[in-house]
């Protein structure tokens, strides 16, 4: 009988996205990969066609996000009656319901081993006293059903080191940047890339991706490039992402008169691209885990203003530490997410000084060898053959 692994994520976006590189290492070691995720639920594009030719099989699973639906309880029984039928050799699970929902039933069908990869605890540092009274109690709990922990940022790896009960905790450098996939686009003519985008010339780029969420926080960048009008005007905001903010950021463009000065270009497939015609990425987000799409814009030579959070401040190489702003080698990271007036200050200071730019996006571009999907795999290789190896043993 061939081998099976099963994969489980709420939405089915996640895996073509970000986790191939595990997919391809499972089907080395001889195993049938499924996919157990809503494919009705839009994500990361809603592209279910990227699966087509992968060899992965696909099982609808009724997820919804909310913790508090009780619609979650179908989604458990098709888990638990999904794993009964193909009596699965390994369950990877991501996402928080799907990971919660999995492990549940992994448990109730004694199906594993199984390994929960966090892509960031809704538990941290600074998070809302409901989720440390919420999310916390549950993994700790579900840690118990729990062969192998991985963590992508090092706040989470130390807590889930310290206080959870699996049987393994390991940190893993986020799911892996494609360096070649990078080196591809290095040769884009800049300009030309501009007039397909129908971008000014003329005007420094400054970009910013992800969905049009609140958690993304591109509200708070708006408001910045608003107070920074008043001093210079050669600036050109692009925003690749979609989201249910979209009207709202639309409109609060026009309210601030920037309107003129931002570009919305929605969700986007090139943004490797659009990277190499930019000047400096923006990342302003409250929450992260280990987040792509800074990695990306590092890795393709971008000097970067950020939040400073779990996730960025694991990528980003802190040097001098001010009231409201953190200098890096690569760029500036704000104490606040929400302080319009220091990303004012800081975008004031790192445009004023632009022969200091390129020297940060070659450091940022260094920075992000240590995150290239091949030392992800080597290390997700040596977990999935450590738990296959320990699990035949037993």
């Amino acid at each position: 009988m061939d081998k099976k692994a099963l994969l489980v994520t709420t939405v089915s976006g996640f895996v073509p996205q970000f986790e191939m590189g595990n997919v391809r290492i499972l089907q080395s070691m001889g195993f049938e990969v499924h996919y157990a995720a809503n494919y009705h639920t839009p994500s990361y594009g809603n592209n279910n066609h990227r699966l087509d030719g992968t060899g992965i099989i696909r099982h609808q699973i009724d997820f919804v996000r909310s913790p508090f639906r009780s619609d979650n309880l179908t989604a458990y029984h098709q888990l638990k009656q999904l794993m009964q039928d193909f009596q699965f050799q390994l369950v990877h699970c991501h996402t928080p319901m799907g990971s919660v929902l999995a492990r549940l039933a992994a448990h109730s069908t004694k199906t594993g081993p199984v390994i929960y990869t966090a892509h960031g605890f809704h538990f941290y540092s600074g998070a809302p006293l409901k989720n440390w009274l919420f999310y916390y109690p549950v993994e700790k709990f579900l840690s118990r059903y729990t062969d192998q922990q991985i963590c992508i940022n090092h706040e989470d790896y130390r807590r889930a080191s310290a206080k959870f009960h699996s049987r393994y905790t390991d940190y893993i450098p986020g799911a892996g940047i494609d360096l070649n996939r990078i080196k591809q686009t290095e040769s884009i003519d800049p300009s030309q890339k501009k007039r397909q985008l129908q971008l000014p010339l003329n005007r420094i780029i400054l970009l910013s991706s992800g969905e049009l969420i609140k958690r993304k926080n591109h509200e708070t960048v708006l408001r910045a490039l608003a107070k920074l009008r008043n001093f210079r005007s050669d600036f050109q905001y692009v925003i690749c992402g979609h989201g249910e903010l979209n009207d709202y950021l639309h409109h609060l463009a026009e309210d601030l008169n920037i309107a003129e000065h931002v570009t919305f270009l929605g969700y986007r497939t090139d943004i490797l691209e659009i990277c190499q015609a930019a000047d400096l990425f923006i990342f302003p987000s409250f929450q992260e885990g280990l987040p792509m799409a800074l990695l990306e814009a590092m890795a393709c030579g971008l000097p970067v203003l950020c939040s400073n959070i779990r996730g960025n401040s694991d990528l980003m190489e802190p040097l001098v530490p001010e009231d409201t702003l953190i200098s890096c080698t690569g760029g500036m990271m704000i104490q606040k997410a929400d302080d319009a007036d220091a990303y004012c200050r800081a975008l004031t200071r790192l445009l004023s000084e632009p022969e200091k730019l390129p020297r940060m996006g070659s450091a940022n571009k260094t920075r992000a060898e240590a995150f290239s999907s091949e030392l992800v795999e080597e290390k997700m290789r040596e977990i999935y053959e450590r738990l296959i190896n320990n699990q035949i043993k037993h």
